[in-house]
């Protein structure tokens, strides 16, 4: 799913899955195209109100540390600040997928301006790269295969790269990556200007709005949280989509993706706006995030998933990608 580095050379568009999951799986077995347009239908009320709730939320966080400024609050913040930046990642997903809206125009816009650029993130080269993920998964030619393939690996080899994430070693790589990339292309904007400069215009006005109330300074636990705790979580939660899974080179996606029903206190951190439901995403990638959980209701009632173990939590994951004896 999000941030992925891959690139490939077409744009996301919304049943693309579809066409190659078909292959492998096929939902008109299980369900009448009627039953699955209730499921791909789209919501600018829905969707808009994610995107809203995940700017409140920010904002909120921003409120609590300037009201009780301390050690502790600013840690606490700078974990639920990576936490928001994978929404944000979420709902730029769907966005580039052209499902979020209903109004082409606003996935465009919105997802570009409120949901890509804060995490320095461009949607239509993501789109571009995520679209070969969904048409290789399940092969050896998936180019998001180095983010799980070499799962279980020991605990050593993991704290390594839990070191790595919050000390920002992964977060200065994804930067400098970032700045070659805005210096090359030219975003499909109704405007001349680059990733960069988007990047730029819209952190610098989440600066002068907290510089306006007298705290920019917190401002600086936006990038923090991005070189250091959503690196850590981005890499949790691709691991959890794609690794330990039954055979990562089966076509069927209930074999090389997982759907990890998650406790509430996990959905903050790892699972905002049903990222969790990977698996109902690579089935149909015509679905929004906001009908994910209902679709996969529905094809448990159905029998779809009779075969199928879905992990409880992520401790229970994290145990098999990370056995005490591997």
């Amino acid at each position: 799913m999000v941030m992925s580095m891959s690139e490939a050379p077409e744009l996301a568009t919304a049943d693309e899955a579809t066409e190659q999951r078909g292959k492998a799986v096929r939902l008109t077995d299980w369900m009448t195209a009627e039953e699955l347009s209730r499921f791909t239908a789209r919501s600018n009320w829905r969707a808009g109100r994610h995107v809203a709730f995940n700017w409140l939320m920010i904002g909120l966080i921003f409120a609590f540390v300037a009201t009780w400024t301390n050690p502790l609050t600013i840690l606490l913040a700078i974990a639920l600040l990576g936490g928001r930046q994978l929404a944000f990642a979420a709902l730029m997903h769907d966005c580039g997928h052209r499902v979020c809206f209903a109004n082409p125009v606003a996935n465009t816009i919105v997802g570009q301006w409120l949901c890509a650029y804060p995490i320095l993130s461009d949607m239509e080269r993501y789109a571009r790269g995520h679209r070969a993920h969904h048409r290789l998964a399940g092969t050896r030619k998936d180019p998001d295969l180095p983010n799980y393939m070499n799962y279980p690996i020991t605990r050593e080899s993991f704290k390594r790269k839990i070191w790595r994430d919050l000390t920002g070693q992964t977060g200065w790589k994804a930067l400098k990556a970032t700045w070659r990339r805005g210096k090359t292309e030219l975003t499909k904007m109704p405007w001349d200007g680059n990733a960069i400069a988007g990047h730029v215009i819209v952190n610098g006005a989440m600066f002068g709005v907290l510089y306006a109330t007298g705290n920019g300074w917190l401002y600086l636990l936006w990038p923090i949280a991005f070189m250091t705790t959503y690196m850590l979580i981005a890499r949790l939660r691709q691991v959890a989509e794609h690794g330990v899974v039954p055979d990562l080179y089966d076509l069927d996606a209930r074999k090389n993706t997982r759907t990890t029903l998650v406790r509430w206190y996990e959905r903050p951190f790892l699972a905002p706006f049903n990222l969790n439901y990977h698996l109902e995403h690579h089935l149909h990638a015509g679905i929004p995030c906001y009908r994910l959980k209902d679709f996969h209701h529905f094809l448990k009632a159905r029998g779809f998933y009779d075969d199928t173990h879905f992990t409880e939590g992520y401790g229970e994951l994290f145990r098999q990608a990370v056995p005490a004896s591997a």
